[in-house]
């Protein structure tokens, strides 16, 4: 197959990252006969420095055209939180522009790292899960203001834009184990009102087959970290995934381990690792790359239909970790960003021989 994905290594740690995320990408091309063409473009703090906007037009119109989009991170306290335009927001205008309203975070334990978890291991036992949030409203898209010593943020959502969120989550509930968790904060929120309507209809009317539960946000937090195998598939609104995404980062161990998906109606998909640009780490080469290399393997079964690739990708990070390639962040024994992306590409090369 002969795909084009554009690459967008963004700010901090972002171009580290995604060089052994390509490279794995490249790897997998050479191993099944497949042509990958990336196109590198910028976004966030970079574009900001270089063209005046976080999300050029230029940028957008490379996206629009591509089979997928691999990003790495965007930010950084440069640029600071005050200011009009920022680097996030080019992440934000992205996901708009390109229609990605659902972002899918999955956690899976790897036992190799159990150890870097702060969690007990009879704790983590069994944990494997998805958490699909809303990307492109709540908050994070509502008027914001400033009237003296007074804020404000508006929260809105819509039937529509709950509908197909809770849709596309009932359809991945449907594939892995049939649980589906709707999270809300319905007794305090009218947004989560509707949400909660919302999601009961369409679940009860278009999946029969799966089994629905309501938790407020408050609640699955402390699940999350009291029993998180209780869990198969999270739906959510924007800000909320946002937060339990990251508290359930460490379930797993880091922040570095996680991939991301952000997905819409058709196949085209943005994806990224959920953690931030590290500017502390930047340019010393110990950033975790793992997050990357498994958005590689999302990229692959989400966009391009490639599920023995993507499991290949996946396999090979799980080799990778049984041979101590850990990163600062999981090891008092690490090795670099470059070691782990060796090991990665070996591991994927050899096992076809």
């Amino acid at each position: 197959m002969r795909a084009s994905i554009v690459v967008l290594a963004g700010d901090g740690i972002g171009p580290e990252v995604l060089g052994q995320a390509t490279r794995v990408l490249a790897a997998t091309a050479g191993r099944f006969g497949h042509r990958f063409d990336l196109q590198h473009a910028l976004v966030g703090g970079i574009a900001l420095d270089q063209t005046g906007a976080p999300l050029p037009d230029e940028t957008l119109s490379l996206c629009r055209q591509a089979d997928a989009v691999l990003l790495g991170a965007v930010g950084g306290p440069k640029w600071g939180t005050a200011a009009k335009v920022r680097p996030e927001q080019g992440l934000l205008a992205l996901r708009k522009g390109l229609g990605l309203y659902a972002n899918l975070r999955p956690v899976r334990l790897f036992p190799q790292l159990i150890a870097a978890s702060p969690l007990k291991p009879e704790v983590l036992a069994g944990v494997d899960l998805l958490v699909v949030r809303e990307l492109t409203g709540g908050l994070y898209f509502g008027a914001k203001r400033r009237e003296g010593d007074r804020a404000l943020d508006e929260c809105v959502y819509t039937t529509a834009e709950v509908e197909r969120v809770v849709r596309m989550a009932a359809r991945f509930a449907g594939e892995r184990r049939g649980q589906l968790t709707s999270v809300d904060k319905a007794n305090v929120l009218e947004t989560s009102r509707l949400w909660r309507e919302v999601a009961t209809r369409v679940v009860k009317e278009e999946f029969p087959q799966v089994r629905l539960d309501h938790q407020l946000v408050d609640s699955c937090a402390m699940q999350l970290v009291r029993k998180p195998s209780q869990f198969d598939v999270i739906v959510t609104e924007n800000m909320f995934g946002d937060i339990l995404t990251d508290e359930a980062s460490v379930l797993g161990g880091t922040l570095g381990m996680l991939p991301s998906a952000s997905l819409g109606e058709g196949p085209r998909g943005l994806y990224e690792p959920i953690h931030g640009s590290a500017p502390d780490i930047a340019g010393r080469g110990v950033a975790n790359p793992y997050g990357a290399i498994l958005s590689v393997a999302m990229l692959l079964r989400h966009s391009l239909s490639l599920e023995t690739e993507a499991a290949a990708v996946e396999r090979a990070v799980w080799t990778a970790l049984d041979q101590g390639a850990l990163t600062q962040d999981l090891s008092p024994h690490a090795v670099s960003t470059k070691e782990v992306g060796d090991t990665v590409v070996r591991a994927l090369l050899e096992e076809r021989r």
